[in-house]
């Protein structure tokens, strides 16, 4: 499947969305190095609801400019800001996209949003998207 980029910066970081709830990464899954957290805004497209600027902490890979977030912490933010705005949006689908600008993103929160078209030229999508699988461990054949 060919990825058509979105925004007009150059692609930035590679991203893992984390999507077990009793798994914490304090360390990065490429390089073993300790991750630290960092704020980004993030650019989430959500079905029937369009396009979210999202200020996220999340575990971030300086060493592989990796951003960890975890799915069922970045759920429960979207849920609460969609909660007052639209109800009936929450739990809908949803992709992160890229990441903003952080000045753009911090300018938008003072006005009533931006136009999509502004937010474009500052968002910058993600190098690559990564997916986490976690070996649980525990008793299994010698062979394995």
């Amino acid at each position: 499947m060919a990825h058509t980029k979105i925004g007009q910066q150059p692609p930035r970081y590679s991203f893992l969305l984390n999507q077990y709830p009793d798994v914490r990464l304090s360390k990065c899954p490429r390089c073993n190095q300790p991750t630290h957290m960092r704020k980004f805004a993030l650019f989430v497209h959500i079905e029937g609801w369009g396009p979210l600027a999202l200020g996220k902490t999340c575990r971030y890979c300086a060493g592989c400019e990796l951003i960890i977030a975890h799915q069922d912490e970045l759920e429960a933010e979207l849920a609460h800001g969609l909660s007052p705005l639209a109800p009936e949006v929450v739990g809908n689908e949803y992709v992160v996209l890229g990441t903003l600008d952080r000045r753009v993103w911090e300018r938008g929160l003072g006005e009533q949003g931006q136009p999509l078209g502004d937010a474009l030229e500052h968002l910058a999508d993600f190098k690559k998207v990564l997916e986490l699988e976690v070996d649980p461990g525990g008793w299994g054949p010698a062979d394995r």
